[in-house]
């Protein structure tokens, strides 16, 4: 039996297993220390598939549910294969320490939180990726602010600002096409309404990052010695020069080309296993090596050797199984009635704009925490709320905003969520390992939390929030769906 609008869990039901699975991951995090929240979810997707079974519901229902969501989202998981390969081959390929030795040499240490954040943003708004962009050029970032001795959580902040804002306004992302065509606009139209959140977020975002860099610089925590090393280190056990910069050149020629992601970054593959080959001179067993288990180097420099001894695809399994996990997780409560049950308890309650603007980006925010994956924050939430933006005359851009702001833009601040996940371990936090205090990088992400409070700012005021137009409403008659004020009575074209 598949749950219906009539057969819906009640609202205490929905959220005991929500409630149970945030108490073991609070207990697992912060009584225990131990950062490892597979076990917590797994147990509330058996919750979740007990409250089903108990509700009459099949247990081949349920697990079609489950996999459902994991079968959407497999492109996601096979982006993070490829990182994993690629981080490994292009460090081998001399791609990140060239890349970590001109930004040593040529960046001013006090402008590089900065300088990490917009290069981070004209990357992922090329690529359409923010998991690309943090794989590939934020591994680099975090080796060149590590020579700066810029704080591990400070480099990730700005790293993940910038990825995670190209990834929300690139045509080329998927969110950024997903979060429209769940709500009923156009991806172009879904843009430019973002814009005005994104700016602000962006340019409040460069401010503070310009001023930390100045304060961090200003109290002597650069070591010239130190860069002097490192770079010196990377020039001694690598080719240094244009050639290791090709595969990174390949990959954003391709996306400029708007090839998809998923063979533009694994074409960065080979091309760096070719550099590794003919240009470092690695044998081909050893690129297989890099690509599976990842690099491996002793430079004597711990802040190097650690950066650099990383990659393969081996070291996105952690991931990859909180993502699976995670993703179960979200499906179960999806095909269980659970979320339904909680949105249709939420939108019963509100009336105004604000109000349901507001109600929008929480909850894609919620389902974030919960579900654990940014597909489903921006998709239910989308499809949920569209009816009540159609029944007070606004536009549903605002809600293709909404959920793009407390989807995609909060989803790598949450660290079971997919997209938090991925940036602990492509970054090499090490999070897993016990370094708590990396987790600052989620308040310094101010770009990423910044976006969604400018927009609930909006929403109150009412600025920029668009009202349906005559073509929309149009759209909505030729739709034949039923179009009503919050009130219950029919509005008119």
């Amino acid at each position: 039996m598949t749950t219906t609008d009539k057969n819906l869990p009640s609202l205490g039901l929905a959220l005991l297993p929500i409630l149970i699975t945030l108490g073991l991951l609070a207990l697992q995090l912060f009584y225990y220390g131990d950062f490892t929240p597979h076990i917590p979810l797994i147990l509330g997707l058996a919750v979740t598939a007990l409250l089903g079974r108990l509700r009459g519901q099949g247990w081949f229902d349920i697990r079609e549910g489950v996999f459902h969501v994991i079968h959407v989202s497999m492109p996601s998981l096979a982006v993070l294969i490829v990182v994993g390969m690629i981080i490994g081959v292009w460090i081998a390929s001399g791609t990140v320490p060239t890349l970590i030795y001109y930004g040593l040499t040529l960046l001013n240490p006090s402008i590089f939180l900065a300088a990490a954040m917009i290069l981070c943003a004209v990357v992922s708004l090329s690529l359409g990726t923010s998991w690309g962009t943090v794989g590939t050029i934020g591994l680099a970032l975090m080796g060149i602010g590590a020579g700066f001795d810029v704080p591990v959580y400070w480099t990730a902040g700005a790293v993940v600002s910038g990825a995670f804002f190209g990834d929300k306004i690139s045509p080329l992302s998927d969110t950024t096409n997903l979060a429209p065509a769940v709500t009923g606009t156009t991806v172009f139209d879904h843009i430019q309404n973002m814009l005005p959140t994104t700016v602000p977020a962006m340019l409040i975002a460069l401010i503070i990052y310009i001023g930390a860099g100045f304060m961090l610089m200003g109290e002597g925590e650069t070591s010239f010695a130190a860069i002097d090393a490192i770079t010196t280190g990377l020039d001694e056990r690598f080719a240094i020069g244009i050639v290791p910069l090709l595969p990174a050149l390949i990959v954003v020629a391709l996306a400029l080309k708007k090839q998809p992601p998923l063979p533009s970054l694994f074409a960065g593959v080979l091309a760096g296993g070719l550099v590794a080959i003919f240009w470092q001179g690695n044998g081909l067993h050893d690129v297989f090596t890099y690509a599976q288990s990842g690099y491996a180097i002793d430079t004597g420099i711990a802040d190097i050797d650690s950066l650099l001894n990383s990659g393969g695809i081996q070291s996105m399994m952690w991931t990859i199984s909180l993502m699976l996990i995670a993703l179960g997780f979200g499906g179960a409560l999806e095909r269980t009635g659970c979320l339904e049950s909680i949105i249709n308890a939420i939108t019963a309650r509100v009336r105004s704009f604000g109000a349901v603007q507001t109600s929008a980006i929480a909850t894609s925010f919620a389902t974030n925490m919960v579900a654990g994956d940014p597909y489903i924050s921006i998709a239910l939430p989308g499809r949920m709320y569209a009816p009540l933006y159609r029944g007070i005359g606004y536009s549903t851009l605002n809600l293709s905003r909404a959920v793009e702001e407390g989807g995609t833009l909060m989803s790598p601040l949450i660290p079971w969520n997919a997209g938090g996940a991925f940036v602990i371990t492509a970054l090499g936090l090490g999070i897993m390992d016990g370094n708590l205090e990396n987790l600052l990088y989620i308040p310094l992400a101010f770009a990423c939390w910044l976006a969604p409070v400018i927009g609930i700012f909006y929403a109150l005021t009412g600025l920029f929030s668009p009202r349906a137009t005559d073509a929309e409403r149009a759209t909505w008659k030729e739709q034949n769906e039923d179009v009503k004020d919050m009130d219950g009575h029919a509005l008119t074209a």
